[in-house]
Formats: structure tokens, sequence, C-alpha cells
């Protein structure tokens, strides 16, 4: 088993460690700055831009964080790199801009967010962008074909599920994805504690939580925490 105890050593700025986009908005080269100047992990969002960059952007339309309407995977990384976040002086990065910023200086778990029938290559483009980086990255996602394809690769990361649930007939679901040779999950915390967490902690497989925003126990039932909205140092409001 990989030694990724890096994945758990401190807690996960959700998307960054934005203001709950007042200010600094999420999935931003500046909320992934305030991380590393405050020694967060960096959680964030990848999606595949239409000359086939991952680009940083977490919803599939563009028009909660750009203003306008459209598809994200519709426009190149090029067309995303000009167009503000938030209103802001931020544009929407790609991932090699976040790893030229970053510099290993904290670790990054990059959360894929697949489209089922649109994701040719995608998992592909991000190991080959992820190639010559040196620093701690781990690969996620919700959907099983991204997960399957990244196995594949064998890319030396280590891969998770993103996950939530608390029935039965969903951890059947997620025990599916686990037989992969999965490394880590990333679960909802409102879905804790249940059986299928106990028994994947009982097989070594460290857990973190989405998306704490108020200092709940994570650690009752979890090994670290994703986080916004508040500083977990101090408690308070970010």
């Amino acid at each position: 088993m990989k030694d990724i105890s890096w994945l758990t050593a401190q807690p996960i700025a959700h998307r960054g460690y934005h203001d709950m986009n007042h200010k600094i908005w999420e999935n931003t080269l500046s909320a992934f700055s305030r991380a590393v100047e405050n020694g967060y992990a960096i959680e964030c969002d990848v999606q595949y831009s239409a000359d086939s960059v991952p680009v940083i952007f977490h919803d599939d339309d563009m028009e909660r964080l750009c203003g306008i309407k459209g598809d994200v995977r519709a426009k190149t990384a090029g067309e995303l790199a000009l167009m503000a976040v938030g209103g802001t002086a931020d544009k929407v990065p790609s991932l090699g801009q976040l790893l030229r910023q970053v510099k290993g200086r904290v670790p990054i778990i990059v959360e894929l967010k697949g489209r089922k029938g649109d994701d040719d290559g995608f998992a592909d483009a991000v190991v080959d962008t992820l190639e010559d980086y040196k620093g701690p990255v781990a690969l996620m996602s919700f959907d099983h074909w991204l997960l399957k394809d990244l196995k594949a690769l064998d890319p030396p990361r280590p891969i998770g599920l993103t996950a939530e649930g608390s029935n039965p007939d969903t951890f059947f679901v997620h025990e599916e994805a686990m037989q992969l040779g999965l490394d880590f999950i990333s679960y909802f915390y409102g879905h804790l504690p249940n059986s299928f967490i106990t028994t994947q902690r009982t097989l070594g497989r460290p857990v973190i939580t989405w998306t704490v925003r108020n200092g709940e126990a994570t650690f009752a039932h979890a090994d670290q925490m994703t986080f916004e909205g508040f500083d977990p140092k101090e408690g308070s409001a970010a």
C-alpha cells in the first residue's frame, strides 16, 4: 500500500482557502495561494476543456462563477483564462497553473468532475499534466468510469472515491468502486458514521470528510476534514 500519510496530515481547504466567495473566490489562484500561506492542503475540482486541457472549475454551467450562461466544456483553456471569476481579477486557471504556483509546498487533492460519454482522454490529460510534478497529489472522483480510467493508467498517485449516502444500497455501489483497488475515500460528513466507512477504515484506508463548515467533529469517524468557511486553527469564520 502506498504511504499516503501526507493526505491526512493537515486540514484540506475545499476549493482552496476562499472566503465563501466574498472577495476570494473558490477554485482560484488567490484561494490556492491563501491555502499555501496558511499551511493547508488544497482540494480542487477539474473539468475538461474543449481543447482537452484540465481546467479548475466546479460547475458544468458558467453562470454562477463567471456570470455567463454556457457549458464550461465548450470553452478552450485559453478562452477560460480570460474569464473573470466572481468579477474579481482571478481568471479560470488550468491544473498546470495550480501546480506551477504550489510547487509541492502543500498537498493537492484533485477531484475529476466527470460527464459520462464525454470523458474520453480526460483521465489521460490529468495524469499527463501531473507527470513531472514532484509534490504530493491525490486524485479522486464520484464517477466510477473515471476511477477505472485512472486505475488503468496506473499513475504514481493515490486514487480515491468521492462519495456520500447512508443506506445499504448505496454502500454496495461504493464497495464495487473500492474493488478497483482505490487508496482512500472522501465522504460527506453528514452521512457518518456508517458501516461502509467503518469497514474501510478497519481495512486501513484513510477517510477524509467533505465539506465541514463549522468545525464539526470529523475525527470521531474519519482521519481528516475538507473544510470551508472557517479557520481550523482558530475555529472562527475564515
